[in-house]
């Protein structure tokens, strides 16, 4: 299977390039990204996340792209489409997701991607629903959450099981969005 792109009207959702790499490490050690996340990533981490995310596009027909704001930056995150590992709660859900560069913040890029990601999940690929989870204390992604459509359900949050007992990340918040709302919410 090829691997897709998205396009909207500023951003192309494209599979990683080499050049990506150098900035896509740098985002991921990047401490206003990483006080969201487990821990930062390594380089060598940070590559095979991308070569993995690439691999995921071409076996599923969507998957997390690397995001360049055309005409502006050739890289300025990760936003795409992941399956949910076995550990969490909603296992056996796709999500949604992003990771952009602090430098590209506040430019609405994350609403804009996140919101063809799941525009593509529903009617590219025809996902019934699509599920976005992050640290209840990390309101910026909730709000891309609420942006794109999604709605919280909190009979459904966790305690996140690869982070520890006192961790303030343990706590989790699920959103879920349904391809029934997609044309009122979504593209």
């Amino acid at each position: 299977m090829s691997e897709p792109t998205v396009t909207t009207g500023r951003l192309l959702l494209r599979p990683f390039r080499p050049s990506d790499l150098e900035p896509f490490a740098a985002l991921n050690a990047d401490p206003l990204v990483v006080e969201w996340l487990a821990s930062a990533l390594t380089r060598a981490e940070s590559d095979t996340l991308a070569e993995r995310c690439n691999e995921e596009l071409r076996r599923e027909g969507w998957g997390r792209w690397a995001v360049e704001a055309v005409g502006v930056a050739p890289f300025v995150g990760l936003v795409g489409l992941h399956r949910v590992g076995p550990r969490l709660p909603c296992t056996h859900s796709v999500e949604v997701g992003w990771r952009l560069s602090p430098e590209h913040w506040g430019r609405g890029y994350a609403s804009e991607a996140a919101g063809a990601a799941l525009h593509f999940g529903f009617t590219g690929c025809g996902l019934d629903e699509i599920v976005s989870f992050t640290a209840a204390t990390n309101v910026r992604s909730q709000t891309v959450m609420t942006r794109i459509g999604m709605v919280r359900d909190t009979g459904a949050d966790f305690d996140h099981p690869t982070l520890p007992e006192g961790s303030p990340l343990r706590r989790h918040v699920l959103y879920r969005a349904h391809r029934s709302q997609a044309a009122r919410t979504v593209g």
